[in-house]
């Protein structure tokens, strides 16, 4: 088989040489590209004669993908698969696996991040560093607050953990309950509790037909005064227009990872121009340890595939 790694993984080279000695061994051709594609024409060119895809998230359309007639199988060095044509890609009977839980600590970790940076206004208090006024902002400790969080995957859990360590409450709604989350001391609510009663909120759900504006207008007016809304999930789960809306009326405060669209933000983006928030660019995932786990996870996909097995497949 023609395996191709149509992206970048962004970890040592050492270990890319490493699983294309093995796959060649294996009787199978390896193609890496050191660069992301320029177009849909050059991916095209790239996928011409691949069965396996390894790529990452990076936009795969359906004219690409319609264009790729030997490939049978995409393995998505990512989480969440909506920057992929999913119709395209059940259309042609392509199986879709994914590196589910590689960037869990990582983005567990950046909604602490932000919590605190919104919390002890980070951003106020490096512009007053050269005012000349000296003007400290006080701050807040996370520590004694509500917690909520919406879904309780991997990240949700991995992030509840860290939570009762600051010595936070944690109430959670969540599609499914989970007994090993209610034995931790936290307690499921419903959507509307949990929006009136938590100090700051954080999501953990995909973004999909049924999940778009999760957090619209009727919800997000349900969240306290000067609650925290922290969206390392993806963006298109909130109805950030109105958000801004919120932040720029001093009604809520925010930390925001993902938006409706990847940066760089355009110019008019209103949650680019809101008050009371501390903006990422879509970073959750991007640590130096996410990107060696997606790498292992993704090639160990592809092993258990070429040895008959399929695991972490998306099923469309």
């Amino acid at each position: 088989m023609r395996i191709s790694l149509v992206n970048p993984l962004e970890v040592e080279e050492k270990i890319i040489e490493s699983h294309k000695e093995k796959l060649e061994e294996m009787g199978h051709e390896f193609i890496s590209y050191a660069e992301n594609a320029k177009d849909d024409d050059e991916l095209i060119e790239r996928l011409k004669d691949t069965d396996i895809a390894i790529v990452t998230n990076k936009p795969l359309s359906a004219k690409v993908i319609d264009a790729s007639k030997n490939l049978e199988l995409i393995d998505v060095a990512f989480t969440g698969v909506d920057h992929i044509d999913l119709e395209a890609v059940k259309k042609n009977g392509i199986k879709l696996l994914n590196a589910s839980g590689y960037s869990d600590d990582s983005v567990a970790e950046l909604v602490i991040g932000l919590t605190i940076a919104v919390m002890r206004k980070f951003k106020e208090n490096d512009a007053n560093i050269f005012d000349g006024k000296n003007n400290n902002l006080m701050g807040e400790t996370i520590q004694g607050k509500k917690f909520g969080i919406i879904g309780t995957g991997n990240i949700g859990t991995k992030l509840i953990g860290i939570l009762l360590a600051f010595g936070c409450e944690v109430i959670a709604y969540s599609r499914t309950e989970k007994e090993d989350i209610k034995n931790l001391g936290v307690t499921y609510v419903d959507l509307d509790t949990l929006l009136k009663e938590s100090d700051v909120i954080s999501l953990h759900i995909p973004n999909n037909s049924e999940t778009k504006h999760f957090l619209g207008k009727e919800e997000l007016d349900k969240m306290k005064e000067n609650a925290i809304l922290i969206n390392c999930a993806r963006g298109p789960v909130v109805d950030n227009d109105y958000l801004a809306e919120l932040l720029n009326a001093d009604k809520l405060r925010a930390g925001i990872d993902v938006f409706d669209m990847e940066p760089p933000l355009p110019s008019d983006y209103p949650l680019r121009n809101a008050k009371n928030v501390v903006l990422t660019n879509h970073i959750g995932f991007y640590t130096k340890e996410a990107m060696a786990n997606r790498a292992e996870i993704v090639f160990n996909n592809i092993y258990e595939y070429l040895d008959g097995n399929i695991i972490n497949e998306i099923k469309l």
